[in-house]
């Protein structure tokens, strides 16, 4: 209803807005009575109300309540985390600390308190809720020319009060553009594997260091406390051809330890058996040059006895050769010229004896005394049946 409407101020309108008159009337009627003119508040006439006269000490005492108030209203409380900025005319004059302060009332000054010790936040990349995403703010380009998404959160408090009032039109705006800036000049120097994964961190660190710079090159007065990565990924448009790409770096990763692994246990081994084989070579080299020598020294020492004496030493020669060769066989040869003797040979025990010894063994060869001559192959088969029967008998005691 507007103030022209004809039904303003009627007292019958159910629910309208008050009565104006009557309320001046109450109004002066209450001014009378603190001012003391009661004879004049009962005079007026039917036309309407008359205004009371003031006298000289009731304006004073009027203008010294008006004044206590317009003084009093210049006290203000500071509280511990707060600072009061006081601006007088609009321009800055004091900082004050906390506790029970006091200004020139308004017009003439006034205060601004500003709290120090909160915390705000800004989110980048989106609002509330990593799901309610802002592509605009999110979507950046990396130094290998991948896009990826980000959001993250930036965390302030102020530490200039007047800074922070005449130099930010809007701290919040202020600090997510410098935060977008700055997380794009980081992410735009570094590859996209580094950002996503293991660099997480140091992207987060870089970032906050160059939004700091930044906001203290326009002197806003703010202090970065913190910058949270909530989320890093490739765009939802492209996700399933990332994952598969990640999965083919890690399966090559895996085959390269795989290959490692193997070098590492194919190598040594290679190494230890070149070494074994060199080795082996050395050996053997020193071994015939050794024996070339000795065979050498030892042809000069024959041949300087041979020069004394050719026969001896060439039958010398002779023996030690064959003794060197017979040694090594396990032939007996037994020269008898009597045929009606009957021999007893523990050729097994010669055989080792010579071995273990190394020297020439005489073949003992035992006769019968009463042995008859053999003259008939009858004789002959019982020399031979007694023979196989000594050695069986041999064979016997030889078992353990």
């Amino acid at each position: 209803m507007g103030l022209n409407d004809p039904q303003w101020g009627n007292k019958n309108n159910n629910g309208g807005p008050p009565d104006l008159e009557e309320l001046l009337r109450k109004l002066k009627a209450r001014l009378a009575t603190l001012i003391g003119d009661k004879g004049n508040s009962g005079k007026g006439g039917s036309n309407g109300p008359v205004m009371p006269k003031l006298s000289g000490g009731g304006v004073g005492l009027l203008a010294v309540i008006a004044g206590l108030i317009w003084v009093g209203s210049g006290f203000y409380i500071v509280d511990a985390s707060q600072r009061g900025v006081v601006l007088r005319f609009g321009k800055m004059v004091e900082t004050t600390q906390p506790g029970p302060r006091w200004h020139l009332p308004y017009p003439l000054e006034t205060v601004e308190l500003v709290n120090l010790s909160q915390v705000r936040t800004v989110e980048v990349g989106y609002r509330d809720n990593v799901k309610n995403k802002m592509a605009k703010e999110s979507l950046m380009l990396t130094d290998d020319e991948n896009i990826i998404d980000i959001q993250f959160a930036v965390q302030y408090f102020l530490r200039d009060p007047g800074e922070y009032l005449f130099n930010n039109r809007n701290p919040d705006e202020n600090v997510r553009q410098a935060a977008e800036t700055a997380i794009r000049e980081v992410v735009g120097k570094n590859k996209m594997d580094f950002v996503l994964y293991e660099g997480r961190e140091a992207v987060a660190a870089s970032a906050t260091k160059l939004i700091q710079d930044i906001l203290d090159r326009y002197k806003s007065g703010i202090v970065i406390s913190k910058l949270t990565m909530q989320n890093a990924q490739p765009p939802e448009q492209v996700q399933a051809a990332f994952d598969d790409a990640v999965k083919a770096g890690q399966d090559r990763e895996r085959q390269k330890n795989e290959g490692q692994a193997y070098a590492n246990d194919v190598v040594p081994r290679a190494k230890g058996t070149a070494a074994r084989l060199i080795q082996e070579s050395e050996g053997y080299k020193q071994s015939v040059i050794a024996n070339a020598e000795g065979d050498a020294s030892r042809f000069k020492q024959i041949l300087t006895e041979y020069e004394k004496a050719p026969a001896v030493t060439r039958d010398r020669m002779y023996l030690d050769m064959m003794s060197q060769v017979m040694g090594n066989i396990s032939k007996v040869m037994v020269d008898q010229k009597n045929g009606n003797s009957l021999l007893y040979l523990p050729l097994d025990k010669l055989i080792e004896s010579s071995r273990s010894t190394g020297a020439a063994v005489d073949v003992p060869v035992v006769t019968k005394p009463d042995a008859m001559p053999v003259t008939s192959q009858g004789n002959d088969n019982n020399a031979a049946q007694r023979a196989r029967d000594s050695l069986l008998s041999r064979d016997r005691e030889a078992r353990p």
